[in-house]
């Protein structure tokens, strides 16, 4: 039996602000640690939900205050031989901690765990005084601006100083999220009693080019360095695989393995999940010492960069199967941390897959996620493209800062080694897009001295390209690491012929169309996106009063941290759509927009998965927000999904269909309208095997629904994991109704996926007296959706305890839609809908 004793300390801690020195009374308890400062104001009743109206403004006072937390533990039975530690998950951020007013630790980083040996000053058979002093973030980042006069600062997003502060960027504000500048004990924190302790056990490992065998090394470092027996055993399903027995010295122990004929893990979809625990015990004449397990898998990961007739390819390959990445970039899920709950991530994650999602990166302007998320990803079979945490800015390098950047890096790839499902690291977000912007010094090709990149007006290089990959090189070396993102090696952070961009041409920058996505792709697009506002039980948990709801409310205005949101909303809304003034229009109007975009980028760039991989992963910004707001997220922050989750999850099926048309964009100027369009039906796989299927193809009048021809069918073989075109043609225009392509595709005779392709803009359209039909059948717990006219968008109002199949849909006549659905207690309970073109039902 292990002699390792652990103690959460979670209860019994105090809080107030430190300029209260001489107010004693001013002590407030603090239900849980983990916490931050915002959370216990408010369960105190002293500040109001900074989530709700423009509360976040009434709050900025917080972030300029010194805060301290105390509790007081009794000292643990030590025996002879035996340590005690204390162990801190997470600081945030400025920390001095005091154990009986004697200061064991000094802090400056939100990202790095501490451990400190308190044996000695601990009380014997007493009780012991924690004490930990968190001063402004906010104040000492201004305050390092001014001590570094010969660093450039520039930094995107509010605060000048953040880049100075190893704290969650967007903690400081973002274009989506709100200032709210948190302080605490914000991950356990943890009383440890020992003889000796493992401190670390992991595999490097190498699965074979033809994934019979995988051999490597099992390591453990264990904390002291004197000489220890530790036991290695790796389990399958709970039976052992390998067993050894090695010495540790010098802290450090290792030894060889291996595999024949592993199990290996594949993300979902091409493979299951499989794991291997490995477990390490130190153990002695009296037995096991400590022991401590991992859980891990064992998978081949290649990042592909290789020449082609496009430039230069950029995909993964997993255990020999090339993987289209089709995702989301995620931002933390919460301003306050602490309120993210293991369950909470399981939900999020279990929304990607899903929503047919594989990918999921985590943006370097947050946090290294806790091991939950990552354990749920791997359990899941998610590949995680996980961020250094920082983000758009130029940062500094003087000695300390980059000596807290080394421990940060070193403590979290360890952390997060272990776990299959990440795939890559990358150094940065769009900091090499601030070196383009500001000119900044930087000659990729002729310039290869790293010392020289720290006296340059871009010394951050030095930390992507060579402190960066060093640490992962040496801590989780079959890791492809990836300087930036976007990253074009060498080339502008735009060009779509290598790398991965990010294409914010649609809503930023040109504000082109989003019919133009197909024509702006990439090899690997990482970041776009479309806003939208989210469904209406969520703007009412944060508009209080009935006179701030409408679109252009200050309260709604408010909950969009967009620069010229209204005006690019509108745009689009205004180009694509009729305009009715009412909240809900707006609402269905935003979010159809949103969907529509989402259709048109994920169903082209997948098409582009062909046989010479030009688009290798597409993933949209964003997943999910930090608080209930209008944003790009395609999940709201209390996780009603919004129509365009749906259309990424159609459009990312594994075997999908896609019918498209031509563009004309003939709404302004002289231009006049098109006389014919040209259109293709195609559909995809993410299948390895050949899968035979029927396609039909339909035009449909939106006046009538009449069928304008006969139906065309085409039965095929699908190219595996690939992009099978079945036809093209080009239709006229000219005297005849405006129709719809309706496309379906069948295997043995059941439809599996739908595609329609209409002419725009929607606004030309006719949407009145479709004949929509929404019935609820309580037997089979379905909606059954039916029309005599095209029907464009409907969408389900989204509540909660209400879960939907599917949503935001086009419907066909003649085309009977069940959507499966639970939540829904009799005719009367189906959720509100509307469509383009109705009233609210």
């Amino acid at each position: 039996m292990s002699t390792f004793k652990s103690y959460e300390l979670s209860q019994g801690w105090q809080f107030r602000e430190a300029s209260d020195d001489n107010t004693p009374s001013v002590w407030r308890d603090v239900s849980r640690v983990p916490t931050v400062v915002h959370l216990d104001l408010l369960a105190h009743g002293i500040i109001r939900d900074p989530f709700v109206a423009l509360n976040e403004l009434e709050v900025q006072w917080i972030g300029e205050r010194d805060w301290i937390y105390r509790t007081e533990f009794a000292t643990p039975e030590i025996r002879e031989g035996e340590k005690c530690d204390i162990f801190f998950e997470g600081l945030d951020t400025i920390a001095t901690v005091t154990l009986n007013r004697a200061v064991i630790l000094k802090s400056d980083n939100m990202f790095i765990p501490h451990r400190l040996e308190v044996t000695p000053r601990l009380i014997p058979g007493g009780v012991n005084a924690l004490e930990i002093l968190f001063e402004s973030a906010l104040l000492c980042g201004r305050e390092r601006v001014r001590q570094h006069p010969e660093h450039r600062f520039i930094t995107h997003q509010t605060e000048l100083g953040r880049s100075s502060v190893r704290k969650a960027g967007y903690h400081w504000g973002w274009d989506w999220g709100p200032i709210l500048m948190t302080a605490g004990p914000w991950r356990p924190v943890w009383l440890e009693v020992y003889t000796a302790r493992i401190e670390d056990v992991w595999v490097e490992s190498e699965v074979s080019a033809d994934l019979k065998s995988c051999q490597g090394r099992v390591k453990v470092q264990v904390d002291e360095n004197v000489e220890h027996r530790v036991r290695v055993t790796i389990l399958f399903q709970g039976e052992t695989v390998f067993e050894s027995e090695i010495t540790a010295n010098d802290g450090v122990a290792g030894c060889e393995f291996q595999i024949a004929e592993p199990a290996l893990w594949y993300p979902h979809g091409y493979g299951p999940q499989n794991r291997y625990e490995v477990r390490a015990r130190l153990i002695n004449e009296h037995g096991v010492q400590h022991e401590v397990s991992k859980v891990t898998g064992f998978r081949r990961v290649e990042l592909v960069q290789e020449k082609d007739r496009h430039g230069q390819s950029f995909y993964f390959r997993i255990n020999g199967i090339d993987v289209f990445a089709g995702g989301s970039c995620w931002i933390p899920g919460d301003n306050f941390l602490p309120r993210l709950t293991p369950d909470k991530y399981k939900k999020w994650l279990e929304l990607l897959r899903e929503g047919n999602q594989n990918t999921i990166r985590i943006w370097g302007g947050g946090i290294f996620e806790p091991a939950e998320f990552y354990s749920t990803c791997d359990e899941l079979g998610i590949l995680v493209w996980q961020d250094f945490m920082f983000a758009c800015a130029s940062y500094p390098t003087y000695p300390s800062f980059l000596s807290s950047v080394e421990e940060e890096a070193r403590a979290n790839v360890r952390r997060l080694r272990h776990h299959p499902s990440i795939v890559i690291y990358a150094g940065s977000n769009e900091d090499y897009q601030i070196q383009e912007k500001y000119n900044l010094d930087y000659n990729f090709e002729t310039d290869k001295d790293p010392a020289s990149w720290l006296k340059s007006s871009f010394p951050a290089r030095y930390i992507y390209e060579y402190l960066l990959p060093k640490i992962v090189e040496e801590e989780s070396p079959r890791t492809p690491y990836h300087p930036t993102s976007p990253w074009g090696g060498g080339k502008h952070s735009a060009d779509p012929t290598i790398g991965d961009i990010h294409q914010w041409n649609v809503w930023h920058g040109a504000m082109l169309p989003y019919q133009d996505f197909p024509k702006i792709g990439g090899r690997f697009v990482s970041e776009f996106g479309m806003e939208a506002l989210p469904h209406i039980p969520t703007i009412e948990q944060f508009v209080q009063t009935a006179e701030e709801m409408y679109p252009q409310s200050q309260t709604m205005d408010f909950h969009n941290k967009a620069s010229g949101h209204e005006r690019r909303l509108g745009t689009y809304i205004l180009e694509n759509f009729q305009v009715r003034p009412d909240l809900q229009s707006y609402i269905h109007l935003s979010q159809i927009v949103q969907s529509e975009a989402m259709r048109s980028a994920y169903q082209t760039w997948r098409r582009e998965w062909g046989q010479d991989r030009k688009c290798g992963g597409v993933l949209v910004w964003q997943l999910n927000d930090c608080w209930p707001t209008t944003s790009w997220a395609v999940v709201d922050y209390y996780l009603r999904k919004k129509p365009a989750f749906y259309a990424i999850a159609r459009a990312l099926s594994p075997i999908a269909v896609s019918i498209s048309r031509t563009h004309h964009d003939w709404t302004s100027g002289h231009n006049t309208p098109p006389k014919s369009t040209d259109y293709t039906l195609s559909a995809v796989s993410s299948h390895t095997e050949p899968v035979y299927a029927t396609l039909s193809l339909r035009t449909i009048s939106i006046l009538t629904g009449q069928d304008l021809r006969p139906q065309s069918s085409y039965k095929t073989t699908l190219t595996p994991n690939s992009t099978t075109e079945i036809t093209t043609g080009t239709l006229s225009l000219e005297n005849t109704d405006p129709f719809v392509l309706s496309a379906t595709l069948h295997i043995q005779n059941q439809i599996i996926s739908r595609d329609m392709a209409w002419p725009q803009p929607y606004k030309y359209l006719s949407f009145q007296n479709r004949g929509l039909t929404v019935k609820y059948i309580p037997e089979t717990n379905v909606l059954s959706v039916t029309a005599e006219k095209p029907v464009k968008g409907l969408v389900f109002e989204e509540r909660d305890g209400l879960w939907l199949r599917d949503n935001g849909i086009d419907v066909a006549p003649g085309d009977e839609q069940v959507i499966a659905v639970r939540g829904v207690h009799g005719e009367a309970d189906v959720p509100r809908w509307r469509y383009v073109g109705d009233d609210l039902v």
